[in-house]
C-alpha cells in the first residue's frame, strides 16, 4: 500500500490519539476539532517531529504506483539525483541550542520515485480565489507547464471566477500555448471573487466532472475553503489531490518565509513613497502620507520603509501609537519638520484602526472587516492639529496606491519564486498528497498541512530586531510603553497597571488614547 517514501511516514486512521512504531519511529494520529482533519505526527529521536501531510493512500486502500515520468524526461537526465529522499525534511526552526530539542519539521517538497496518477488519467483543474496578488498568472501558468512539460499531462482546465465558478461557470481550457505569456500581466487570466463558498456543490461539480486533482490559489481564507474541500473529498473517498498555493500581498500566512507578490508588492510601494517625498521636499513643511496594504500585519509597509530610506515615520497595525501628548506622533511630526522641513509618513490600512471611528463595522463576502480609510483619517487629524492648536501651516499630500499595487504583473525575484511553488504543488499532488499547502521554511520548500496555515496569521514581531532596525532607519518613536513590550513577549503574568503611577494629567489622556 502505497511507496516507500509514503509508508515511512504512515498514520493510523481513527479518532483520538494512536501511537504506531514505523520504521523505528512513533506515528501519531490526532483528530483535532478544525476540520476533522487528522493530524499525521511522526515522532523520531532527540524531540523529532514530522508533521505530516495526508495521501491518498490513507483511506482509499491498495492504489497502485507507476514509475515516475521524470527519470525519462530529457530535461531532467541529467541530474543525478532529482528524487527527493524518502525522509527529507525541513526544520521549522534552524536557530537552536545545543541542548534544545530537534522540533518540528515538514515533509520535503519535491519529485518521488513512484507516482498514483498516470498521465493520461489526469483531469486537473486551477482555481484563484480572493483579492488580487502579482504572480497569480505566474502560478497558473508554471502548473500548466510543470504538469505537461515534467508529467505529461494534457487535461488541465481553470475555474472561471473563484470557488462560485465551480458551479456555476464554464471552465477555461488551459495549454501552454494559451498560458505562454500570461505572466507578463497582472491580475488573473480565470477570474476571482469573495465567498460564493459551497463545499457540497464544489465537491459535486469535482466528481461529476472526474477531475482529480484540484489546485487551490488563495489566502487564508481560501485555503480554510480548500482544507473544507479536501475533507468532503475524502469523505467521500474520492481519488482527488487537492493541493494549496498559498496567496497573500500582506505576507500573513504562518509557517512559510513569505507569500509570492510580496517582493513585487514591496517594490512598487517605493514608487508610491518617492513620490511623496518628492511632494514633501518640494513645499515648506511639506508631509507626504502613504498607505499601503496591511489588514492585520504590517511588512508591506515594514519593508518598503526599510527600502526606501526616504521615510520617517512607519505606523503598522502590530505597533500601537497615540496622537497628541508627549511622546506622540503629533509632537514627533513637529520636531522632524522643525529639523528637517518635510516629513514621510506610511501607513499600514489597518494600523490606528482603535483610533478612527467604529461606524463602519461590516464586513465582505470572505468575511473581512471593512476598514475605514486610515491614510485619509490621519492626515485630517494632522492637518486639524497644526492648524488649530499650532497654528502651523504645513502642505500634506496623501496617496493611496494600495489596488495599484495589487494589480500589476509580479517581478523577476517573484516569477522565479512562483515557478518553484507550482512545480512543488506539483510534484506533491502527482505523489499522491493531498490536503496540503505548499510553501518556503527556512529556504527549502516543504508540504505544510492546511491546518498549520490556517490556524493564525503571520504577524511583525515588534519585540523583534527586524523592527529595531526600522526604528533605528526612520529615528521615529517606538509608541511603546512597558506593557505593550511584556504582552507582545507573551510572558504568563499578564501586565497591570501601576495604582501609584505618578502620570501626570496629559499622559493619563494619552493613555485613553493609545491604541492597544
Amino acid at each position: 500500500m502505497g511507496s516507500v517514501d509514503h509508508c515511512l511516514a504512515g498514520v493510523t486512521v481513527g479518532s483520538g490519539h494512536n501511537i504506531n512504531k514505523t520504521a523505528g519511529l512513533n506515528i501519531i494520529s490526532s483528530m483535532p476539532n478544525l476540520q476533522h482533519t487528522q493530524n499525521k505526527i511522526v515522532i523520531g529521536d532527540d524531540g523529532y517531529v514530522l508533521e505530516d501531510v495526508p495521501h491518498l493512500s490513507d483511506y482509499i486502500p491498495n492504489l497502485p504506483t507507476y514509475p515516475n515520468p521524470l527519470q525519462d524526461n530529457p530535461s531532467y537526465s541529467v541530474v543525478k539525483q532529482y528524487f527527493v529522499n524518502v525522509d527529507d525534511a525541513v526544520a521549522q526552526k534552524i536557530v537552536v541550542h545545543k541542548n534544545s530539542p530537534r522540533g518540528k519539521h515538514f515533509r520535503r517538497a519535491g519529485p518521488r520515485q513512484k507516482v498514483y496518477f498516470e498521465p493520461d488519467d489526469v483531469y486537473a483543474c486551477i482555481v484563484t480565489c480572493g483579492g488580487l496578488c502579482p504572480g497569480l498568472n505566474t502560478v497558473t501558468r508554471e502548473i500548466v507547464c510543470g504538469l505537461y512539460h515534467m508529467y505529461g499531462v494534457s487535461r488541465v482546465v481553470g475555474i472561471d471566477g473563484g470557488y462560485r465558478g465551480f458551479y456555476s461557470k464554464n471552465t477555461i481550457p488551459l495549454t501552454p500555448k494559451v498560458v505562454n505569456d500570461i505572466h507578463k500581466r497582472g491580475g488573473t487570466i480565470l477570474g476571482t471573487s469573495r465567498g460564493g463558498h459551497v463545499t457540497k456543490k464544489i465537491v459535486d461539480s469535482i466528481q461529476d466532472r472526474g477531475m482529480n486533482q484540484v489546485y487551490i490559489i488563495g489566502g487564508d481564507g481560501t485555503q480554510r475553503g480548500a482544507a473544507v474541500i479536501f475533507e468532503e473529498i475524502r469523505r467521500r473517498g474520492l481519488n482527488v489531490a487537492v493541493a494549496g498555493i498559498p496567496k497573500t500581498i500582506d505576507n500573513d500566512i504562518p509557517v512559510i518565509d513569505k507569500s509570492f507578490g510580496f517582493d513585487s508588492a514591496v517594490e512598487e510601494a517605493q514608487r508610491a513613497i518617492s513620490a511623496a517625498h518628492v511632494e514633501a521636499t518640494s513645499f515648506e513643511n511639506g508631509i507626504g502620507v502613504v498607505k499601503l496594504m496591511g489588514r492585520d500585519s504590517g511588512f508591506i509597509a515594514m519593508y518598503a520603509t526599510l527600502a526606501s530610506r526616504d521615510v520617517d515615520c512607519c505606523l503598522i497595525p502590530e505597533s500601537p501609537f497615540y496622537l497628541e501628548g508627549h511622546g506622540g506622533l503629533f509632537e514627533y511630526i513637529e520636531r522632524r519638520l522643525k529639523e528637517n522641513g518635510h516629513m514621510v509618513i506610511v501607513i499600514a490600512e489597518g494600523a490606528g484602526q482603535g483610533l478612527v471611528s467604529e461606524s463602519l463595522k461590516s464586513t465582505d463576502p470572505s468575511g473581512n472587516k471593512l476598514l475605514p480609510d486610515v491614510g485619509l483619517w490621519i492626515s485630517e487629524r494632522i492637518k486639524e492639529h497644526f492648524l488649530k492648536q499650532k497654528k502651523m501651516v504645513i502642505n500634506l499630500k496623501y496617496i493611496d496606491p494600495t489596488y495599484m499595487i495589487r494589480a500589476i504583473p509580479s517581478n523577476a525575484s517573484d516569477n522565479v519564486y512562483c515557478t518553484l511553488l507550482a512545480q512543488s504543488a506539483v510534484h506533491g499532488a502527482m505523489a499522491g498528497y493531498t490536503g496540503f499547502t505548499v510553501g518556503p521554511v527556512n529556504g527549502r520548500h516543504a508540504y505544510i498541512p492546511f491546518n498549520r496555515i490556517i490556524e493564525k496569521q503571520n504577524k511583525v514581531v515588534i519585540t523583534d530586531r527586524m523592527w529595531a532596525r526600522l526604528l533605528s532607519s526612520t529615528n521615529q518613536p517606538s509608541f511603546l510603553r512597558t506593557r505593550d513590550i511584556i504582552k507582545e513577549n507573551k510572558e504568563e503574568e499578564p501586565p497591570t497597571q501601576l495604582a501609584n503611577d505618578s502620570t501626570s494629567t496629559d499622559e493619563n489622556s494619552v493613555e485613553k488614547q493609545i491604541l492597544c
